[in-house]
């Protein structure tokens, strides 16, 4: 499969995006610095998604971007081809030229494992997502809080 950067890139953005937008729009100097994503690569992304509607533009002061829909009707199969990348795993990308005017002897496999990886991702959430960063976000705060807590109630012997 060809999956790469730019596609795993567009879902951690817009997971990113959905996790904070609740209180206006999210700059991509916000993303980049929590997801350690490029901003001039976040800007390519960004174009992309929102000229696919997934995402809405707020210009001026207090700018940024917002989540275009409600998360739990986008699917990470539509974020994945509005910036463009192919969900592929065949050698000829789907034109059944593999082995030159014909199709190779594996192509039917790998042509059905495109439609169960796409069936997949389509079948998941940007909204699925986001519940589940956020209950593992507040696992790792809540297991801190308890060291916190616990290294307080200790005493230090001298």
């Amino acid at each position: 499969m060809r999956l790469t950067t730019k596609g795993r890139f567009a879902v951690t953005a817009m997971i990113d995006l959905a996790m904070n937008d609740s209180a206006g729009p999210v700059t991509l100097a916000e993303i980049s610095q929590r997801q350690q994503i490029s901003l001039s690569y976040l800007e390519q992304l960004f174009g992309k998604l929102r000229r696919r509607g997934l995402v809405s533009s707020v210009r001026g002061p207090g700018g940024g971007y917002t989540v275009a829909r409600k998360p739990d009707e986008l699917s990470v199969a539509e974020i994945i081809r509005a910036v463009d990348e192919p969900i592929d795993a065949t050698q000829c990308g789907g034109m059944e030229n593999c082995r030159g005017e014909r199709k190779c002897l594996t192509h039917d496999l790998w042509a059905s494992l495109n439609d169960k990886i796409f069936e997949y991702l389509n079948g998941v959430t940007l909204g699925q997502l986001v519940v589940k960063a956020q209950a593992e976000e507040h696992q790792v705060i809540e297991l801190k809080d308890q060291r916190s807590s616990r290294e307080q109630s200790e005493p230090v012997s001298a």
